[in-house]
Order: structure tokens, then C-alpha cells, then sequence
């Protein structure tokens, strides 16, 4: 259970960064409370596409990742990028878009959600790291 909570957090702290850098991602911050708890949901959501769509989709879209050498996973992550943004926005009413994404869909958000994928996974990656050394210390 704390596990899970963690890796809410370190997608949070991730989706924020992304908001921060990629100038096309937008996530209404506001003061300590509710804009952070819409954070928190965003991030939840998000762990649970990376969960549980995830594996499925890359699955399914193996054999064309393995035809161009692993670059078909940038546009996967971009697309399950993209589903965080309409879930958060259409099913959960949270401001989140992704280069105007709910409820256009062009270049512009197709850009966005790629380079905010890969912001995301540099910056989990840098937190999960951190978070390993409490894994080796034994602290669950």
C-alpha cells in the first residue's frame, strides 16, 4: 500500500514537472487544497492507465515496437498521455490539456503528449531511483 501511494506521488511531482517544462501542458495549480488534491487524482488516474492499460496496449503493439526498434513506445506513452488528459477532463472535470487536447486533437497536442510522456518518464525514473534505496534498506 505505501508502495502504490509513493509511485501516486512521484506521478504527481512528474505531471507537475511536465506542466512546468512542455509549454503546451496545462494543469491549473492553485493554493494548497483542492488544486492539489485535483493533482493527486490526476496522478492516481494515471497510475492506474500505467497499471492496467499499459501492459495491454504494449502487448498488443509489440510487433510493430519490435519493426521500429522500440520508437513505436514514444507514441504509445503519448497516447496513454493523452487518455490521462480526456479522462481527467471529460470523466473527472479536472483542467488538464494537452496541447488544446480535450477537445481538439492535432499536431500540436500529438507534440505536446510525446514530449510530456517523456518528461514524465525521466522524472519517474529519477524518483523511482531515489525510492529504491528505501526498497534495499528494507523499509516497505
Amino acid at each position: 500500500m505505501l508502495d502504490w501511494a509513493i509511485r501516486i506521488v512521484i506521478n504527481g511531482v512528474a505531471l507537475v514537472v511536465a506542466a512546468k517544462i512542455v509549454p503546451n501542458i496545462h494543469l491549473i495549480l492553485g493554493p494548497l487544497g483542492i488544486g492539489w488534491i485535483k493533482v493527486g487524482i490526476i496522478a492516481l488516474v494515471f497510475a492506474l492507465v500505467n497499471t492496467y492499460v499499459k501492459p495491454i496496449v504494449k502487448a498488443l503493439s509489440f510487433p510493430i515496437t519490435l519493426l521500429t526498434l522500440g520508437l513505436f513506445s514514444l507514441v504509445v506513452n503519448a497516447a496513454l498521455f493523452l487518455l490521462v488528459a480526456w479522462i481527467a477532463k471529460s470523466g473527472l472535470n479536472i483542467p488538464f490539456t494537452v496541447g488544446g487536447f480535450p477537445p481538439t486533437l492535432g499536431s500540436t497536442s500529438i507534440v505536446a503528449a510525446i514530449l510530456g510522456s517523456i518528461v514524465v518518464s525521466v522524472v519517474s525514473i529519477l524518483l523511482g531511483t531515489a525510492n529504491f534505496g528505501r526498497k534495499a534498506a528494507g523499509l516497505r
